[in-house]
C-alpha cells in the first residue's frame, strides 16, 4: 500500500511548490529573511561557527542557504592519490555500474543513460565504472566541489519530477534521481572521464554552476551546452556549484579509474574533501 507521504508527493504539484518556496527565500524583508534563518538554524542544528559570516550577515535566506566556510574549514586529502567527495552529505549508495544501471535502494535501479537525459554515447563510458550518490541533508554545506581535476566537456539540464529526497523517497519512487529534475556536467580528468550530476527536490528553488551562474530550472525542455577543451578547468576541491535549498549528487566514474575505499559505506557521513576512493591510475611521482 501506498504511504500518505508517498501519495502526497505523486499529487503536489511539485514546480510550483518550488517556485512558491524559492520567492519566499529570496525575500530581502529583514524580519522575514532573520526569521527563516534563525528558525533553520535552530530546527537543524546547523554548526554556524564553521561559516565565513555569522547571523545578520545574510542578504537572504538562500544567501544564507549557500553560505561559505571559513578558508580550513574543509581540508582536502591527498588528490595524487584519492578522488574527493563533493559535497558534505550522507552516502546513500555507493558501488559498481552494471549492465548500466545505478543501485538506488532494494529492488529499484535507474540507468546511467537515463540519469544522463538520453545521452547514451556518454552512458556506454561508464559501462562497468563506479558511482556515488550523497545525499545533502538541510544543515550541510551547500556548496558542490569537484572530485578530481576535471575540463568541463558539457552540461545538460534535464526537466523532470521535484519528489522529495530522502530514504522513504528512493525506497518508494521508481528512477528517483533519474527522474528529478537535473543538471549533468561531464568532466575530462587525468585518469578518464567522469560526470558530476546535481539532482533537484521538492522546494529546490535553483542551482548554480561556476561557469554560468544560475540554471534555468523547472523548465519542460532539456538544454545541452558544449564546452570547447580548456575552456572551463577546475581543480580538484575547486566549487563547481551550488544548490538553492537542495539536495543530492550522484558521481560516475568510468572503468579502471577508482575503486571505492573499503570503509565507506550506504549510510555513512562524508564531508566535503575527504577521500572517498582510491585512484587506480595515482598521479606520476605520487
Amino acid at each position: 500500500m501506498t504511504s500518505p507521504f508517498i501519495w502526497l508527493q505523486h499529487a503536489l504539484p511539485h514546480h510550483s511548490v518550488s517556485r512558491a518556496a524559492g520567492k519566499l527565500a529570496s525575500s530581502r524583508v529583514p524580519w522575514l529573511r532573520d526569521l527563516l534563518i534563525r528558525r533553520f538554524v535552530d530546527a537543524y542544528d546547523v554548526d554556524m561557527g564553521e561559516a565565513a559570516r555569522g547571523l545578520g550577515e545574510f542578504d537572504s535566506f538562500n544567501d544564507f542557504f549557500t553560505r561559505e566556510l571559513k578558508p580550513g574549514a574543509r581540508p582536502l586529502a591527498d588528490a595524487s592519490q584519492f578522488v574527493l567527495s563533493p559535497a558534505d552529505g550522507a552516502v546513500s549508495q555507493i558501488g559498481r555500474i552494471e549492465g548500466g544501471r545505478i543501485f538506488q535502494a532494494k529492488g529499484r535501479h535507474f540507468t546511467a543513460e537515463q540519469l544522463l537525459g538520453g545521452d547514451a554515447a556518454s552512458a556506454a563510458r561508464f559501462e562497468g565504472g563506479h558511482f556515488a550518490t550523497i545525499y545533502l541533508s538541510p544543515r550541510d554545506y551547500h556548496r558542490v566541489h569537484m572530485p578530481a581535476s576535471g575540463d568541463l566537456e558539457s552540461a545538460t539540464y534535464v526537466p523532470g519530477d521535484l519528489f522529495s529526497v530522502n530514504q522513504v523517497t528512493a525506497e518508494n519512487v521508481d528512477g528517483l534521481f533519474a527522474r528529478n529534475e537535473r543538471l549533468a556536467c561531464l568532466f575530462a580528468g587525468e585518469d578518464g572521464r567522469f560526470a558530476s550530476v546535481m539532482v533537484g527536490a521538492m522546494i529546490v528553488a535553483g542551482i548554480e554552476t561556476v561557469w554560468s551562474g544560475p540554471i534555468e530550472t523547472h523548465s519542460p525542455t532539456l538544454a545541452r551546452e558544449d564546452f570547447a577543451s580548456g575552456t572551463h578547468r577546475l581543480a580538484v576541491g575547486a566549487e563547481m556549484g551550488r544548490f538553492i535549498l537542495g539536495s543530492t549528487v550522484v558521481l560516475l566514474f568510468e572503468p579502471r579509474m577508482v575503486e571505492w575505499l573499503d570503509g565507506i559505506v550506504a549510510g555513512d557521513t562524508v564531508r566535503m574533501g575527504q577521500a572517498l576512493g582510491r585512484r587506480l591510475q595515482p598521479k606520476a611521482g605520487a
